[in-house]
């Protein structure tokens, strides 16, 4: 079984306004296939502090996708 990867993606309104989603999926390719199944409809998650979103994707001017290596804070 492929080692499931972290990726951030970011959907931007504007050059100023963007909501951040993290997903777990194996593979860049596999990021890519789920955020294009999700083209043109509503999207709901809740992001890492606990805020629930709702957005249309269809209203959304650029999606970057990326993967992410957090950095475990709590070690010195």
């Amino acid at each position: 079984m492929a080692k499931v990867k972290e990726f951030k993606v970011t959907y931007f309104f504007d050059e100023e306004h963007y909501i951040r989603r993290f997903i777990h999926v194996e593979s860049q390719g596999k990021a890519e296939e789920l955020i294009q199944s999700e083209r043109d409809q509503f999207v709901s998650f809740t992001d890492s502090r606990g805020i629930y979103h709702e957005l249309h994707t269809g209203k959304v001017r650029v999606i970057q996708i990326s993967e992410y290596h957090r950095i475990d804070k709590t070690k010195k």
